[in-house]
This record gives structure tokens, sequence and C-alpha cells, in this order.
């Protein structure tokens, strides 16, 4: 028999026991150390048959972390080169990948000390995808600590800069893919999406995010947070290139259970006719509630800038005179979207990135067993090295787990349809919703040793308008709309499920209009 799977101890039944407050004897301890033999040596025959991982299609080096020369604005992690395919829609394009997606053979961090140094040995669907598309990944971007903040102010390698001004916040957690682009290190890059994380980035360095329908593009291989609210994406110079490469992402994966019953057989497969078809004849919804929040005292979010929604409105006019109708539509449940998505994302992120390492249980796909490993023993370890707001999540979600039975997590996501139900209105009617990516502009990046609150503040301050369509899957994108002080500022639509299309189409036609620069 191998090894692996230990037996455990009469003592360490006890406690076990004592933790659940179970009273058990000595003489009873032993009996169920007896009952648990036959268990473990099913556990322990485990270790002698094969794990299924996915294969690794493509030749690659190891490649290496670049140097503060090369990396001005610490859009990377790690520099590699791994060419695709021969020939497809992305040969001849280079493509940085988030940290937290796997690419195998080359280390992942996620942007924290808990496991640098760890090395993949599979690749995450969408990087077998991109190489399958002829694309060639250039290197890891740089994210967010356990991607957990949309500062870019906390990235265990040091702060991420934005390139369109080094001392301002770059967004995140995705900061390294939007300043990669940003900087022209490259046009395409992936990212990753829980309350914001392509757009919030997408929007501070004046880039195009996309994040996807719900379950359109697989997140098999990417380092988990919370299985209902993840999504990957691509974060492009352009509304054409962010096309492109969602078309080579998306699509069914039978090792993701996200995906299972959600796609429609007819989903849309190619992404490019919606470049240049203009937005004559589609009806725009104005979300009153993205303009002119007041600042939310209970959440700590700051109010509108004056210049955002100007800016955001004048986009809007262009598409107007480009042939859309527009009108002012209202969603007063916007304003509980970060209410639901702070119960949903706190305990949830507890339960299942912290306390079940990633993976959590009960359900149907890969698990990629050697990077729970390696988170497991990261967390078990160095949970003294966790960011402020991985600790807060975890002492916060394990208080409401305790005290209260995660009832609010089951709560929230109880209430969610309300929240779907309150676009879905909207959308009966009109083809998108038009709002903020972020109603205020961006900040200067929050600096080192400042106080717990400032930091974690400017973590989170920004999602107000983002976070309510990770509940929802809507498809949402952010694309530039203007400059302010030399800062970009982003303007959200918002579309039916899997009319991300469309969504790209109103985008391309904001991208390719020139008369919002005017007002």
């Amino acid at each position: 028999m191998a090894s692996g799977a230990v037996l455990p101890s009469e003592r360490e039944i006890l406690a076990l026991a004592d933790q659940f407050g179970i009273e058990m004897s000595d003489d009873e301890a032993g009996q169920y150390r007896n009952l648990m033999r036959g268990a473990m040596a099913s556990y322990r025959r485990l270790e002698e048959i094969p794990e299924y991982r996915p294969p690794v299609k493509y030749k690659r080096d190891p490649g290496h972390r670049p140097s503060a020369a090369e990396n001005p604005y610490n859009a990377w992690y790690w520099r590699c080169r791994i060419e695709g395919a021969p020939s497809g829609p992305l040969k001849g394009h280079e493509i940085g990948i988030k940290d937290p997606i796997c690419v195998a053979g080359v280390p992942i961090m996620n942007g924290t000390r808990i496991f640098e140094g760890f090395i993949p040995d599979v690749d995450a669907t969408v990087v077998t995808r991109i190489l399958d598309a002829g694309g060639t990944i250039t290197g890891k971007t740089s994210t967010e600590d356990c991607s957990f903040s949309g500062g870019g102010h906390t990235c265990a390698l040091g702060p991420i800069r934005n390139p369109r001004r080094p001392t301002h916040s770059p967004g995140g957690s995705s900061g390294g893919s939007g300043a990669a682009v940003a900087a022209g290190d490259v046009k395409m890059t992936l990212g990753g999406d829980q309350a914001g994380s392509i757009r919030i980035p997408a929007s501070r360095c004046g880039i195009v995010g996309h994040k996807p329908t719900f379950g359109l593009v697989p997140y098999t291989g990417a380092v988990m947070i919370e299985m209902t609210i993840d999504h990957l994406g691509p974060m492009c110079d352009t509304v054409e290139n962010t096309a492109r490469l969602l078309g080579a992402i998306a699509g069914p994966d039978p090792l993701d259970p996200r995906q299972r019953g959600v796609i429609p057989d007819n989903y849309t497969r190619d992404y490019m006719p919606a470049i240049g078809k203009g937005v004559k004849g589609l009806k725009i919804g104005v979300l009153k509630e993205g303009f002119g929040q007041k600042p939310w005292a209970d959440l700590g979010f700051p109010g509108s800038d004056e210049v955002v929604d100007r800016k955001c409105r004048a986009a809007i006019k262009a598409l107007e005179q480009a042939g859309a109708s527009v009108r002012e539509v209202s969603a007063p449940i916007h304003m509980d979207g970060a209410h639901l998505w702070n119960a949903i994302g706190l305990s949830g992120s507890c339960e299942f990135m912290i306390k079940g390492y990633n993976q959590g249980t009960n359900w149907s796909g890969f698990y990629n067993t050697r990077l729970q490993e390696a988170i497991g023993r990261g967390f078990d370890s160095r949970a003294s090295d966790l960011p402020v707001q991985a600790k807060v999540v975890l002492l916060l979600g394990e208080y409401m787990h305790k005290r209260y039975h995660n009832r609010y997590y089951a709560k929230a996501q109880n209430q969610r349809h309300l929240l779907v139900a309150g676009y879905d209105a909207i959308l009966k009617d009109c083809d998108l919703i038009a709002l903020p990516t972020i109603p205020f502009m961006t900040p200067a990046l929050v600096p080192p040793g400042a106080p717990i609150a400032e930091d974690m503040a400017k973590s989170l301050d920004m999602i107000a308008n983002t976070c309510p369509f990770n509940l929802t899957g809507h498809p949402a994108i952010s694309v530039p709309c203007g400059m302010h002080d030399e800062l970009p500022i982003g303007l959200m639509l918002v579309g039916r499920h899997f009319d991300d299309l469309t969504v790209l189409q109103a985008a391309d036609a904001v991208e390719k209009s020139g008369n919002w620069m005017k007002m």
C-alpha cells in the first residue's frame, strides 16, 4: 500500500470531537479510530490511481522575473514566450495572462507571498485556446495580493503603476493587465473579474475591458475566489482586439461546472461582426442610479464626480447622434447591489478560497490538486502574510459562519434574482444599459504603510457600479470615453445574457466616435 493519508490518533479524534462539541471518552475515540480504517485505506488507494491532468500541448521555457528596467510599471510578474499553433485568428498577436491563471511550467503567485514560486503543471483552458488560435503568450501580468483589491497598491512585489500617471492607481485586481496594455507592451491580455477587476483597471488605464456573460468563458485552471461570481475575460487596446480575443476563448468546457446548462446552443461564436456595425436602431437605457451617486456612509463609497458623469453622458450623446435611441431608465435595486455582493463575496470567498483552499467541494469538474496543496500550505503556515483585505474576508467571513451559520450568504443568494430582474426589466425594452464604470476620478496610489482603514477603503471603494453585474452575470464592458487631468474615464455598457456581440458593437461605436471628446 502506498504512503499517503495517515489514520488520526485517538488524541486527534478527541480534539476534533471537542471542536464540534461532541462528548467522547478515550475508549470511544479508539472505537471510532477503528471505524475509520476502511475509509483511510480508500484514501491511500487514491495515491496509486493516475489523476487526470489537462494535457500541455505547446513547448515553452520557464522565462524570468523581469528587472525593474524592463518593467517600469510593475505590470509583469513573469516574462516568457510560448508560441502557439502555426495559424489561427490570433496568429501574430502577443498576449499577457493575468498571474492567477495557470500556465504550465511558469511560476504563479497571485500577487501574494502565500504561494510565491509555485509552478503549475497544467494550462488553464483559456491558455490552451489562445495557443490553439495561434497566439503567443509573452508573460504573466501582476495582480493584487490574492486578487482581493481594486486599488493597485497591494501586490506583494510592489504597487502596480498606471502608465497614464505613475503616481496614480491603475485599478485592480487585474492592474498589471491594464498597465501592460496601456504601456504598449502588448495589445491583448486576460483579466479576472469578481467585483469589477477587469473593468476597473480598464477604466483607470484607458483601455477596453470586457466581463463576458457568466459562464461564456471557462474558468478552468485559474485561481478561484467564489464560483458564482468568477469571470475571465479580455483586456485590450481596442474593441476589435477584444472581440478577436473573446472569440478565441469563449465556449463550453466540460471541466467547468459554471457553464453546465448555462450556454445556449445558439450562442455567438464569432464576435468580429460587431466591429464597424454601428448603433443605428439600438435602444440604450441610461441608468439613473449609476450617475450622480451620493457618498454611501455605510459602505465608504465616494460620491460621483461631475466630470465623470459629464464625459459619460457625452459619449452616450455621441451614440444617439450615430443613430441609437437613448432614454433614462431606473433600477432602484442597483443601489443594493454592493450590499448583496458584500454578503456573497465576503462569506463565499472565506469558505471557498481561504478555508476551502481555492477548490472547496461538492462540484464536478477539474480540481487542480497541486495548486490546492500549495495554497493550503501557504494559508496554514503564512496567514500573517495575508493582506489586510484577505484578513478582513477571513475574520468577518468566519464570524458570519460561526455566529450566523452563513445565513446572510444564503439570504443574499436568494435575493440576487431581484437584481437580475431589475436589469432584465430594462433590457426587455432596451438593448443596452449605460453608466459610468467608476463614478469618480482615479486617485493617487495608497502610500506604503498607510493606516489599515485607508488601505481597505481604497481597495473596494470603486465597485458600486461594477460588482452588481458579477452577481447577475450580464455582459459588461468598459470603454474609454474621455480624459480629465490626464487620467482616463470609462463608460460601461451592459447587455442581455449571451448578447456580448451587441455590447461590443456599441463599445466599438463609442471608440470610433470622436464627438464625445468635444463635449
